[in-house]
């Protein structure tokens, strides 16, 4: 009985054994699965993210930017009270819209990029209306109604550019992009035909 009563105890030793080396595999294994599981999901993250989805953004950025610079120079250039009350309201709606794509660069792990790394970056793909450095320089340099009739007719050729951009991604799988172009398309097309009619008027007075 002695003896069987010892090997029992070893057969039963070894058991345990086996099963404590088992669950320290299972916990290893377990272990390596969530690290590769948050390796997968950063790298699904930025799966995710449609090329053009990510073109987008790097390249209307900057579109915006110039747009929010414009719009900047009217708060003490322009005369006429309508285009200083436009001015406002598109620098109002642009940097939110410029910080929100930022937020989705920095999410798919993507750089944001300035108007010549994007234009360097996304060869082929040009960002219409955006003003050359002699235009902005023409447009700082002036006041008054020759402001105000520089300012509507170059953010017209502008805000055609962003919507031709916006135009690209409306139909983006990522319902969030898809809504900031929808947004510009209607936003910015309301726009230009209020500027339009600004710089009718102002060519009868």
């Amino acid at each position: 009985m002695h003896v069987r009563t010892i090997r029992l105890l070893g057969a039963a030793s070894a058991v345990l054994a086996t099963s404590l080396t088992l669950a320290g595999c299972s916990l290893n294994i377990n272990s390596g699965d969530h690290g590769d599981m948050g390796h997968m999901t950063s790298a699904s993250a930025e799966a995710s993210a449609a090329a053009s989805d990510i073109m987008f953004a790097q390249m209307m950025i900057p579109h915006h930017q110039q747009a929010v610079e414009m719009s900047t120079l009217a708060e003490t250039r322009a005369s006429d009270p309508q285009i200083k009350e436009l001015a406002a309201q598109i620098k109002a709606a642009q940097q939110p819209e410029i910080d929100q794509m930022e937020a989705w660069l920095e999410e798919w792990g993507m750089p944001v990029m300035d108007s010549d790394e994007a234009m360097g970056s996304h060869m082929g793909h040009g960002m219409s209306g955006m003003l050359t450095d002699e235009q902005m320089s023409e447009l700082e340099a002036a006041s008054g109604t020759e402001f105000d009739i520089l300012y509507a007719q170059y953010m017209i050729e502008h805000h055609k550019g962003a919507i031709e951009m916006a135009q690209d991604v409306a139909d983006s799988k990522d319902p969030r992009v898809a809504a900031l172009a929808a947004a510009i398309i209607e936003t910015q097309q309301a726009e230009i035909a209020e500027m339009e009619a600004m710089l009718a008027s102002m060519k009868t007075q």
